[in-house]
């Protein structure tokens, strides 16, 4: 399996009442896993991956955007809080494509 590391700018998306955190892919990054992704596509053109920011790793999904050219993926509330990064931090990350 591949693991990318990059930095990245964490941001907020507000819309329908809901504030989300992300950071975006760099363009180089997002365009290698675009280029992996084969068969049929997931919802909203998903991509399972499994994220290390510091210490804590999860998994979750990242999702293509039009708006910035790149894949965008969540940043859950709890990682900020445990590895005290806020939105307009940049933070270290390690991702991982993970099977369907």
């Amino acid at each position: 399996m591949t693991t990318y590391q990059f930095d990245a700018a964490l941001w907020q998306w507000t819309g329908n009442g809901a504030q989300w955190v992300f950071l975006t892919l760099p363009e180089g990054v997002a365009d290698e896993v675009e280029a992996l992704q084969v068969g049929p596509e997931r919802g909203f053109g998903a991509v399972k991956v499994e994220v290390t920011i510091g210490s804590t790793t999860w998994r979750t999904s990242m999702f293509p955007s039009k708006e910035h050219g790149s894949y965008i993926l969540p940043v859950k509330a709890s990682v900020r809080k445990e590895e005290g990064v806020e939105v307009g931090d940049r933070a270290s990350v390690a991702i991982t494509l993970v099977a369907a």
